[in-house]
């Protein structure tokens, strides 16, 4: 099966002003490689300024103007150039972002769904995709701020699929919401799914991910440091990557148990494994290395050295 979105070695920077008019160029992605097969979910897991939103913006072209992107993006295995992408978005391409305030304040939920489109054959679509998610017809009525936050998060669903969409980017859409509440919103992108969709979930709760993902990717400063299928986390010692135990380690069913330290500021890594600080096995090649690919290990990917993975019978 090929992929409906590839990604390989993405880096994106900024451009930040440093005494005075001093210009600098600041890197918070580097070398970021992914991949969404339709049918798929697949969950992006990290910590916040690990780049999660970034990758999330540079696939929907909507990057903040001093942002640069190097690297390759590809849609159906042709490039996402500024030109398509912009065909693309909001159709076949479409994003679930991480705030309800997406959402216009000032427009009743019915006009926002229908994109200024008046014909009754495109009002009979929003309203039934208000009603695939549990939202009856008087919801079109209704200002943002007559909404609860999981009725929001639904009209964001909603209007991300009236289009029926083949790559769907759910950028932290369950903040703030109960279990419950947070499990049917992650049960309608398996819905979107199992039509047929490519759906990127983009989370720091890993626990949460487990739950709905079919392949897992954990960045860590800005890298993609590890690959795997969801059921590789059933067991610690399936994961490739120390910083993929760690993370494993710190849930709460696992014991809660975090390591000292913490992810480093972007801009402050040159060379070599960025997790060196905090990693326990870390070696003087690991400091020193000018590189560390993202390479194929025991049915996954990681970015090590020294991976390690032992499956238990």
């Amino acid at each position: 099966m090929e992929p409906i979105l590839q990604i390989e070695h993405l880096s994106i920077d900024f451009i930040q002003y440093d005494r005075g008019i001093r210009r600098r160029r600041l890197p918070v992605i580097r070398d970021l490689s992914l991949k969404i097969y339709p049918g798929q979910i697949t969950a992006v897991a990290g910590a916040s300024g690990s780049g999660k939103s970034l990758l999330a913006h540079s696939i929907l072209g909507i990057l903040p103007y001093n942002g640069r992107m190097e690297g390759e993006i590809l849609y159906d295995g042709e490039p996402l150039t500024p030109k398509r992408t912009e065909k693309l978005r909001g159709k076949e391409i479409v994003l679930v972002p991480q705030g309800v305030t997406w959402l216009d304040p000032l427009m009743k939920v019915g006009p926002q769904l229908e994109k200024g489109r008046k014909d009754a054959g495109t009002k009979e679509k929003c309203r039934q995709a208000l009603k695939r998610y549990g939202l009856g017809a008087e919801t079109e009525e209704l200002y943002p701020f007559e909404l609860s936050g999981g009725m929001a998060r639904r009209v964001l669903i909603a209007s991300a699929v009236t289009e029926t969409p083949r790559l769907i980017v759910a950028d932290e859409p369950t903040p703030g919401l109960d279990a419950r509440a947070a499990a049917r919103i992650l049960g309608h992108f398996r819905e979107l799914a199992e039509e047929g969709a490519g759906v990127l979930f983009i989370t720091h709760d890993l626990e949460l991910a487990l739950t709905v993902a079919d392949r897992v990717a954990v960045f860590y400063a800005g890298e993609t440091i590890e690959e795997a299928d969801a059921d590789d986390f059933s067991d610690a010692g399936r994961l490739r990557h120390p910083f993929t135990r760690a993370l494993w380690n710190a849930m709460p069913a696992h014991g809660f148990r975090p390591i000292p330290g913490t992810q480093p500021y972007p801009g402050t890594v040159s060379s070599g494994c960025p997790f060196a600080g905090q990693c326990g096995k870390c070696r003087e090649e690991c400091r020193a290395a000018q590189e560390i690919p993202l390479e194929p290990f025991e049915g996954g990917m990681v970015r090590c050295l020294y991976p390690e993975r032992k499956v238990t019978v």
